[in-house]
């Protein structure tokens, strides 16, 4: 499974649309987000299709996004790593 191109990337747009309205992510490359030094959200094209890779628990899980109903259960998930990053990092300036 390759890198998300950027023709892929375009069809994507609506997505990265959304985690970059999130804040605290650095788009260090289109379609790729960073959390500070750490790696945290890329995509992936497919003959099956688009999927996200996103760090949770310190490990990247894939998750489809091919509907809209993938896309939505993706979003929720991203933003709540994302929260759970933030927090600890909370907790950690405390």
């Amino acid at each position: 499974m390759k890198h998300a191109g950027p023709e892929a990337l375009d069809q994507l747009e609506p997505v990265l649309d959304e985690i970059r309205r999130l804040g605290g992510l650095k788009e260090r490359k289109r379609g790729a987000f960073y959390c500070g030094p750490i790696g945290f959200l890329h995509f992936h094209e497919d003959p099956a299709g688009f999927f996200a890779d996103l760090k949770t628990g310190g490990e990247f899980v894939r998750f489809p996004i091919n509907s809209t109903q993938e896309t939505q259960a993706f979003l929720r998930r991203a933003r709540a790593a994302l929260n759970a990053v933030k927090s600890v990092r909370r907790k950690a300036g405390a």
